[in-house]
């Protein structure tokens, strides 16, 4: 890679530095490490960290922040939901690689006092939301919290094209794109941390095929794209699909499972490729309206350092696979 690239990606955040060293560098552990162990103490981990409350969530509520008014303004369409409460708080530390003995307590806080705002259910138990339970199961086997009835509720939940869709509740036959990626990444996290089960590892597999028969990104039945938002790059990734999104998931995907990429993948590979700019950065294509704690990345039309990472490293990983 370019020096000069290089060490702009370096000059960031504790969160994202110490993935540049470990995936880009091939530094030793001991470098990446130490600049890991920074997250709890510098940067954007130490100020969300200093924003949980004494309870253990953030915000005072499970998914949505305690006073989140459900027929204002800040509820209607487009507005952009609220991104500040326990669920985005933790996955935020989750994906910037916080320990989880910093959260020593955190898991069994939360099952006293989080409750999700769908029926009052217990936090650990999760919801009927399959990108909410994903995020539940993730941040669960993370912290240390029992949530193996979670693991096998996307085994029963999973629907007959393959994938899962967050609107079965209401009736939806069909899987979503950004269901099947948010369900499959917390299987992914499960199947890490516990090597999941036979029938967990079956459906992680099925959810993938789904997505990999449809290249990523075109409806299987005429071959359209899915949708603009699928070439549409902003991070934090949130719940929203796109190509780079789930490319950075089959390539973790790939090294739990010590497979080579899927050659179906190859167009929105070249998709990710193509919007690579002539100094080797990728733009951001948006901010995702709602309320935020503070801002992790560039406004719309600048350089991101996180995307430039997510789409280097994968296009790394692909690139070396296909000349090996």
């Amino acid at each position: 890679m370019d020096r000069v690239l290089i060490d702009w990606l370096l000059d960031a955040d504790p969160a994202l530095r110490w993935q540049v060293e470990r995936d880009l560098l091939g530094a030793p552990p001991e470098v990446w490490a130490a600049t890991r162990a920074r997250v709890a103490t510098e940067g954007f981990g130490a100020r969300l960290l200093a924003l949980q409350d004494p309870d253990g969530q953030w915000a005072g509520g499970a998914y949505f922040p305690r006073d989140f008014d459900f027929n204002g303004p800040e509820a209607a369409e487009g507005a952009g939901q609220p991104w500040t409460a326990t669920t985005w708080s933790l996955n935020a530390l989750r994906e910037w690689g916080l320990e989880a003995a910093v959260l020593a307590g955190t898991a069994e806080r939360l099952a006293a006092n989080s409750r999700w705002e769908y029926e009052d259910r217990p936090y650990w138990g999760g919801e009927v939301d399959c990108c909410i339970n994903a995020w539940t199961l993730a941040n669960g086997v993370w912290l240390g919290a029992d949530v193996e009835g979670l693991a096998e509720w996307f085994v029963a939940h999973r629907m007959a094209d393959g994938g899962w869709n967050c609107e079965w509740v209401e009736g939806s036959t069909r899987s979503s794109f950004h269901s099947t990626l948010n369900a499959l990444r917390g299987l992914l996290a499960h199947e890490t941390a516990t090597g999941g089960t036979a029938e967990t590892r079956h459906a992680r597999r099925g959810g993938e095929a789904y997505l990999l028969e449809r290249g990523l990104m075109r409806r299987r039945s005429t071959g359209e794209l899915v949708g603009p938002w699928v070439t549409r790059f902003a991070y934090p990734f949130r719940w929203f699909y796109s190509v780079l999104n789930a490319a950075d998931y089959f390539r973790a995907a790939s090294l739990l499972d010590g497979t080579p990429p899927d050659p179906r993948m190859a167009e929105a590979i070249e998709a990710v490729r193509a919007q690579r700019q002539p100094d080797g950065t990728w733009l951001q294509a948006r901010r995702h309206p709602g309320r935020v704690w503070f801002e992790v990345d560039v406004p719309a039309g600048e350089p991101s350092r996180w995307l430039t990472f997510f789409a280097t490293r994968v296009l790394a990983w692909w690139d070396a696979a296909l000349a090996s």
